[in-house]
């Protein structure tokens, strides 16, 4: 026989309600690669699929009408973008002698730690699809990976934008304006940047770098966010990729690197315009958390605590040229 499973129906709402707070408060977190998304949910009963469309813009008439004549109509074309939902999730199982001889509350941990397994998991795909991005600018814009030999600068930011700009990408951000406090400083519409912590130390040293406690409206900032420079607002997380060893050869102890005497990482950092991607839950499924108690099921004798959480989703990009994936090492 199949394990029941225990919903809102048969747990009591009060105890499903403080476990679910306990899962998405360690989740959301680390939810920093779904910021930027898109948001595009699915209503249950339309199926797996969504589909999203864009008509391209039309040709420029630069010829001049001819007197009488009316010009030939023109076809209108779209691009049709598809993404299929997926689940993810995990069980835990806890046993009544765990419970009864443990000083710890057990479950509550338990449920604990599946949120940060939730939301690490998530995040975790979707930085991994945002790096299936075309858009790839190496940094001092050499030909490829193993040429990279220095550290973020402004000049590679400013070629970044101006490509952003020639594929008329969108800011995320209005403009924060300053305020007539003591040393701070106007912030202008931005790009996003998710960079690893280890970026910070080099992004920090860059001229016209403004840091994030200059900010005038510290409200408007959010989790993990340590500055702008120019056009960019930056934010830090341990969860952005490092290819380890796989740069050019840089001057000794210069960059940094995973292994003695080799070339060096590289870190890709992610940055990102307006509607560069979508993040697709399915309506009530985006994630959630499930208790079983002990003797449902098969479990007779009261013996085991099972402990789950499951998410429907799924991401995609939708406009490859507004974002790119910025390779570049860091300083040693």
């Amino acid at each position: 026989m199949a394990d029941q499973l225990t919903t809102t129906t048969t747990l009591p709402p009060a105890i499903q309600t403080y476990y679910d707070r306990v899962l998405l408060k360690r989740a959301l977190p680390y939810l920093i690669h779904e910021k930027f998304a898109q948001e595009k949910p699915v209503p249950k009963g339309t199926g797996s699929q969504i589909k999203f469309r864009k008509y391209n813009a039309l040709s420029l008439p630069t010829t001049p009408l001819q007197e009488g004549v009316t010009p030939d109509a023109e076809d209108m074309s779209k691009t049709d973008i598809f993404a299929n939902l997926q689940q993810w999730g995990g069980v835990l199982k806890i046993t009544d002698m765990v419970q009864f001889i443990s000083p710890d509350s057990v479950v509550t941990e338990a449920a604990e730690l599946q949120g940060e397994q939730a939301g690490e998991t998530l995040d975790e795909i979707c930085r991994d699809t945002l790096l299936g991005s075309a858009s790839v600018y190496y940094a001092n814009a050499v030909a490829n990976r193993a040429s990279i030999i220095t550290a973020p600068s402004t000049n590679d930011f400013d070629r970044i934008e101006r490509a952003l700009r020639a594929a008329l990408a969108k800011y995320h951000t209005r403009m924060i304006t300053a305020s007539t406090g003591v040393g701070t400083t106007p912030i202008a519409p931005c790009f996003w940047v998710i960079t690893h912590t280890d970026t910070i130390l080099n992004i920090r040293g860059l001229t016209g770098f403004t840091p994030v406690q200059e900010y005038p409206k510290q409200q408007e900032t959010i989790d993990g966010e340590y500055g702008a420079l120019g056009n960019f607002r930056f934010v830090a997380t341990t969860k952005s990729d490092i290819q380890a060893d796989s740069g050019g050869t840089a001057v000794t102890n210069t960059l940094k690197y995973t292994t003695a005497d080799t070339n060096c990482d590289v870190y890709r950092s992610i940055i990102l315009a307006k509607d560069a991607y979508g993040r697709i839950p399915l309506n009530g499924e985006s994630l959630n958390f499930y208790v079983q108690e002990r003797g449902q099921g098969e479990d007779i004798l009261r013996q085991r605590t099972k402990l789950g959480w499951k998410s429907t989703r799924c991401y995609r990009i939708l406009n490859d040229s507004n974002m790119f994936i910025y390779e570049h090492g860091v300083s040693a």
